[in-house]
């Protein structure tokens, strides 16, 4: 896995072109997302369109939603809480309506936070009708203090569609010399948000394209799925599949701002790819922040679930729930970067690395070989050299075919990346033979 690209800027560039587009459980929004994804990906992401009223365990796909316009007209004439304008002004789900109503009896359908005034919330009712408007507190105190007294008539007018269709999904597949898969899971039921939606998106969009054109071990299965019920229905319909295949699986999520690293581990807190990740966590990005399965909140909860158990963890930089942009029209392309976008990008490069090279090694020779007659000792013996060689060494002595090399770079406390040339030249001079 050598090819060291910084697509930093073209992950930026593809949340720009897909931040405004109207994303939920399911519609066109979602289509076209998916549409611009393939089209990066050079037409290798397979869609699939589910149909409303699957069963898919203990859910049920919902009806599919669109939106053609949604806004109120005051009783002044002023257009607000634009749909076009921002996604986040229409309550996710909401039924068609028309109506002229005061605003003592639109009230109840308003939604603002106290906390941040010059937010718009992010709202959703998608397994209950409902219709609502999402704005800011100070929008929402003004039309309080010109209207609230008022007999005069807001028009409502949400021409949406809440219907029997599809839920969209897309998943690509990149083989390689083994059957044996990594997945990685993002969603795009986010609307209009940067980092809580569009940044793992590109950060998964990106590696599907790296991936694709370097050579490697395992197979890598993308998914592009609603969240929760997108997870839940893929693995309703693969989890014998996963079962027999995954080694390892992250959900990516929250990774495009210049916060802190940040990992929420399993809920068994020890699989393939918590070590993986927290291999590479300690050994590269110091600072990092752990959080632990009590404190899931995105498709960990389907992977991770008893029953299903499959070896995921979550990879973030700062996590859901934990800044105060999250969920609100504050998490807007200002609050991710070029910068925060290649760094987790990095992030995952590193660990799926350290997942190539992880294996299970025997030393072949009996007691310490000499390394010098095989030119894998430096010539001469200095304070530089110390290092590497006690590296090298305590590498060779704790391959005995039963630590990986995961286990061994930890105990050893040396980062696995840093190795992985002796690891080669080991193994060519005949010193390690892999299990």
């Amino acid at each position: 896995m050598e090819n060291k690209k910084n697509f930093g800027v073209l992950m930026y560039e593809l949340a720009q072109r897909l931040f405004k587009i109207p994303r939920s459980l399911s519609g066109n929004g979602n289509r076209e997302t998916l549409r611009i994804i393939n089209s990066i990906l050079g037409g290798n992401l397979k869609v699939y369109e589910v149909p409303s009223h699957t069963q898919a365990f203990d859910w049920e796909i919902p009806k599919e939603w669109n939106v053609n316009e949604a806004y109120i007209i005051t009783p002044s004439g002023e257009k607000i809480c634009d749909f076009g304008e921002n996604n986040l002004h229409l309550v996710g789900y909401s039924m068609p309506v028309r109506e002229s109503l005061t605003f003592e009896e639109l009230k109840s359908h308003l939604h603002s936070l106290k906390e941040q005034k010059n937010a718009i919330p992010y709202i959703t009712s998608y397994y209950k009708e409902y219709w609502g408007f999402c704005l800011s507190l100070e929008l929402r105190e003004r039309l309080e203090r010109e209207f609230g007294d008022s007999k005069e008539k807001f028009e409502v007018i949400i021409d949406s569609k809440l219907e029997s269709g599809f839920m969209s999904y897309g998943e690509v597949v990149i083989k390689g010399e083994s059957d044996k898969e990594i997945v990685l899971s993002t969603y795009i039921c986010h609307p209009q948000m940067a980092n809580n939606e569009l940044s793992g998106i590109c950060v998964a969009t990106y590696l599907a394209k790296y991936l694709s054109e370097i050579p490697h071990f395992y197979t890598y299965r993308i998914l592009f799925v609603p969240e929760t019920i997108g997870a839940i229905y893929y693995l309703s319909q693969h989890l014998e599949e996963l079962r027999e295949k995954c080694v390892a699986g992250f959900v990516l999520t929250c990774i495009g701002d210049e916060g802190a690293y940040s990992y929420l581990e399993s809920r068994a807190g020890n699989n393939l790819a918590d070590r993986a990740a927290k291999h590479i966590l300690n050994s590269r990005y110091r600072g990092y922040k752990a959080y632990s399965y009590l404190q899931r909140g995105s498709d960990e909860r389907q992977y991770c679930a008893p029953g299903v158990d499959l070896p995921f963890c979550t990879l973030m930089r700062s996590k859901f729930g934990e800044y105060s942009q999250y969920h609100t029209s504050l998490d807007d392309l200002s609050f991710i970067s070029p910068k925060g976008l290649q760094g987790g990008f990095v992030m995952v490069r590193e660990i799926l690395e350290v997942l190539e090279i992880n294996g299970v090694y025997k030393n072949t020779i009996l007691c310490e070989p000499q390394l010098g007659k095989r030119g894998l000792y430096p010539q001469l013996s200095t304070k530089e050299t110390f290092g590497v060689v006690k590296d090298m060494r305590n590498l060779l002595m704790y391959c005995d075919g039963k630590l990986d090399l995961i286990e061994i770079a930890d105990k050893c406390g040396f980062c696995l990346l840093d190795m992985k040339e002796w690891i080669r030249k080991f193994v060519e001079n005949g010193l390690l033979r892999k299990e």
